[in-house]
C-alpha cells in the first residue's frame, strides 16, 4: 500500500507557503502573503488573456493512411488467382487492434470502368466459421470487410463483409451523429451483384480447419453504389475508405483496420483515403 501524508496548514500560514510532512507547516508574515495573491491576480489575468479555441492547445490529429488505386481494364477471376493482373498495385497493411503480435493481413485495390477491385490477403492458423447463409451477422466470426464512403459531403457509405466460406454481407449505411443502420440493396443480382472469390492456404475450407491463411479477391460494381456522388471516380478522385479483419482463434477475438478507429468501425470521419490513378 502506498504511504499516505496528512499535510497540514497551521492557521494563518499562507497555504502556498505551506510545506511540511505530517502536521509539520511553516507559515509566513503578512506582506509575504499580500504580495503573493498579488501575483495570482496578475497571473490569472494573463491566463484568461490567452485564446481558448481547442485546435490551440490539442495535438494534431493523426495522419490517416492513403493507398493509391491504379486503373486496369475488367477481368475475369476466379478460383485461380492471377496474381500478374495485380502486380501495379501496392499492398496496404492492416494494423492490429491489440497488443501483442498478430497474424499478418493486407489489401490492394484497382479501378475499372466498370467498378472495383479489391484483393485481400490474411494469415491464420484457424478457420471459425460456422455461418453458411448470406446476410448473416458475419462479424461474430472470421470475416474481411470493406468500407467504402464516396462522397463525405453525405454520411452515407457502403459496407461489405466476406466470410472465408464465401458467404458475404452488403450493406448500405446511414450514419446521422453515431446512429447508424444497414440496409440490404434491392435489386441484387446481375450488373449490380459483388463478384466474389475466397481462397484458402493449407488447409481445408472448413470450420475448424488448420490452415496456413485465407483471402478474398472482389469486385464491387459502380452499379451498386449509385445513386452515391462522386462516381465513377476519375484520375485524382479521392474517396474515403477503410479495411477491417476479424479472428476468431483466440479468446478475446482479435481485430485489425487499416485507418484506426476506436470502439466502433462505423467511426466513418476517421477512416483513410483512396487515391485514383
Amino acid at each position: 500500500m502506498p504511504a499516505v501524508y496528512s499535510y497540514s496548514v497551521r492557521r494563518g500560514a499562507c497555504p502556498s507557503c505551506a510545506r511540511g510532512v505530517g502536521s509539520m507547516a511553516l507559515s509566513c508574515s503578512r506582506p509575504a502573503l499580500e504580495r503573493r495573491v498579488f501575483v495570482w491576480i496578475v497571473a490569472g489575468l494573463a491566463f484568461a488573456a490567452l485564446p481558448h479555441s481547442p485546435r490551440a492547445i490539442a495535438f494534431d490529429d493523426p495522419p490517416r493512411p492513403e493507398l493509391a488505386v491504379p486503373a486496369t481494364e475488367d477481368f475475369e477471376f476466379g478460383a485461380a488467382h492471377d496474381p500478374d493482373r495485380w502486380t501495379r498495385a501496392s499492398w496496404a497493411e492492416l494494423v492490429p487492434r491489440e497488443p501483442g503480435k498478430a497474424p499478418r493481413t493486407r489489401v490492394k485495390m484497382l479501378h475499372s470502368p466498370t467498378g472495383l477491385y479489391v484483393l485481400f490477403d490474411a494469415d491464420d492458423q484457424k478457420l471459425t466459421a460456422t455461418m453458411r447463409e448470406d446476410y448473416a451477422q458475419l462479424w461474430r466470426e472470421d470475416v474481411l470487410e470493406v468500407f467504402l464512403w464516396p462522397d463525405e459531403r453525405h454520411p452515407v457509405y457502403f459496407e461489405y463483409e466476406i466470410s472465408p466460406l464465401g458467404f458475404e454481407l452488403p450493406l448500405l449505411v446511414p450514419n446521422l451523429d453515431g446512429q447508424f443502420v444497414g440496409w440490404i440493396p434491392w435489386e441484387y443480382r446481375g450488373a449490380r451483384k459483388v463478384r466474389k472469390a475466397v481462397r484458402v492456404r493449407g488447409g481445408e475450407g472448413v470450420s475448424g480447419a488448420s490452415i496456413e491463411g485465407w483471402g478474398a479477391e472482389l469486385f464491387i460494381p459502380y452499379a451498386l453504389l449509385a445513386p452515391m456522388h462522386n462516381m465513377p471516380p476519375k484520375p485524382g478522385s479521392k474517396w474515403r475508405a477503410n479495411f477491417y479483419r476479424m479472428d476468431y482463434d483466440v479468446s478475446p477475438s482479435r481485430s485489425w483496420d487499416w485507418a484506426r478507429v476506436g470502439g466502433t468501425f462505423h467511426e466513418f470521419k476517421k477512416f483513410g483515403t483512396i487515391r485514383f490513378e
